[in-house]
């Protein structure tokens, strides 16, 4: 049987999340109504539009999570699946994933008449350090990527409209979402540095206390930029109106932006690492996404012993050390010995995975570059600024898919967080997805969280053969349907 395990709050927490999403999105337009309930006849756009098996969906935080599964149900594909979630992620956890801030995804399509040729393809958009360090930042920001790098993926994957996959973000803005478990956790751990901060004070903490689980998070500058976009198409936050409000407003909250800057920042389409293993082969995020390569070198020393987890970790610090010492083909990085290395203790990131009817898959890690990136606002449009990684280490973000290139099928796809242990957990979730029936059959090392998805008998083909699973010790949802 293919099961759905999914790990939130309480029964009792995520059902109030669920019928309060339910109830934002039905205070949205006739578009927005019928692109989630429908009309009399239900059509594609429409959630009901897909009967039976529907893929999954694996993520960090639960409303997210809900707003994928919609969006499969009405018939798009796991990158429009993937492109809600970020969207909604920037809403309902802006701690680890926000328009501020950036990532990098993997996509895969088993059609080998596709963009792709059945091939995966990484999408990274890393926020990116400004070429010249402004003067006087305080708290220098990046360069938000998030949007133009969730619009390549569309582009490349993507079956709805891009504009109706940013409705559920922008209505939850306008009318609310509530403060889930994983959110008001990452609130706890910075209350005092982040209500410093007069426009996050009245975002996050209006009445002098962060939001505590449960209440109702608002965000009516956020929600105005999200439609601007939605309207203007994602170009105006980078070269438009748009972006000469964020160019402005970032000054102000003394992380200053450049128009030169915000048009010359691009995603990049580039080809992942992969590795045999068995009949399947499994592709990680590339370089500057670094984390894969990091996840990559675990996993092939994994393969060599599976028990030996501190050796695997010991492997991945050493190769991505040296990578990010003195770059090179990461191949050649990866193949070659390497001394001990060490990092500093990196910022924060969050992970999502989403699988389709068709065995199409995406898996994604974000980031702000720290927790709530900058700390900081950009007043007028609810947008978090995300830290320069000139002045943070990035996270490792890590992601794989694994797939059979002489079947055309998806097998099974990991994302992973964690600091420091995210690239090794999901080497070592991969190499537990691929040894059974189970995406997790048992929880990665500490601190390392993944979410996973896997179809022991592939897919296309035995659809009763897949599962879901979000981290066990995490405080998200894995949900799907059958």
């Amino acid at each position: 049987m293919r099961r759905s395990v999914s790990v939130s709050p309480s029964r009792k927490g995520l059902l109030r999340s669920g019928v309060l999403l339910v109830l934002a999105l039905s205070l949205s337009g006739c578009a927005v109504r019928d692109f989630f309930f429908g009309g009399n006849k239900t059509n594609e756009g429409q959630v009901g539009f897909v009967a039976g098996f529907l893929g999954g969906v694996a993520a960090d935080e639960p409303q997210a999570a809900l707003v994928a599964r919609q969006v499969l149900s009405a018939g798009g594909s796991a990158a429009d699946a993937a492109v809600a979630l970020a969207f909604t992620l920037s809403v309902t956890l802006p701690s680890r994933a926000g328009l501020g801030g950036g990532g990098a995804c993997l996509a895969y399509d088993p059609d080998r008449d596709a963009v792709g040729k059945g091939m995966p393809e990484a999408v990274v958009f890393m926020p990116q350090a400004q070429a010249t360090p402004p003067q006087g930042a305080d708290r220098p920001a990046a360069v938000p990527m998030l949007a133009r790098g969730l619009f390549a993926l569309h582009a490349r994957y993507g079956r709805l409209p891009f504009e109706s996959l940013m409705a559920p973000s922008e209505q939850l803005a306008r009318f609310g979402a509530p403060v889930s478990r994983a959110f008001a956790a990452d609130l706890a751990v910075v209350a005092g540095p982040l209500l410093a901060d007069p426009n996050a004070r009245a975002i996050f903490g209006p009445d002098g206390r962060v939001l505590s689980e449960g209440a109702t998070l608002v965000q009516q500058d956020l929600s105005a930029t999200l439609s601007q976009i939605r309207i203007s198409g994602v170009g105006d936050l980078y070269q438009g109106a748009l972006a000469r409000r964020l160019v402005d407003a970032s000054a102000i909250a003394g992380g200053p932006l450049t128009l030169q800057e915000l048009r010359a920042g691009l995603p990049k389409l580039l080809p992942p690492l992969t590795l045999r293993d068995g009949n399947d082969t499994v592709a990680f995020l590339p370089p500057p996404a670094d984390g894969g390569l990091a996840a990559a070198a675990a996993f092939r020393a994994l393969q060599g012993n599976r028990q030996d987890l501190a050796g695997a970790q010991a492997r991945a610090v050493a190769v991505v050390s040296r990578w990010r010492q003195s770059g090179g083909d990461p191949m050649a990085v990866l193949e070659a010995p390497a001394p001990a290395g060490s990092l500093p203790p990196l910022g924060a990131s969050t992970s999502f995975v989403t699988l389709d009817k068709d065995g199409r898959s995406v898996a994604c890690a974000l980031t702000m570059d720290n927790l709530f990136g900058t700390g900081r606002v950009a007043p007028g449009t609810g947008i978090v600024l995300a830290a320069s990684p000139s002045s943070a280490p990035p996270p490792l973000l890590s992601a794989a898919i694994a797939w059979n290139n002489n079947l055309h099928a998806f097998r099974a796809a990991v994302a992973g967080s964690g600091q420091n242990a995210a690239a090794e957990g999901v080497a070592v979730g991969m190499m537990n997805a691929l040894a059974g029936a189970s995406p997790m059959p048992a929880p990665v090392p500490d601190p390392g969280r993944i979410n996973a998805i896997g179809c022991s008998r592939y897919l296309p083909g035995e659809n009763r053969s897949c599962a879901w699973v979000a981290d066990p010790r995490g405080l998200g949802l894995a949900v799907g349907s059958n």
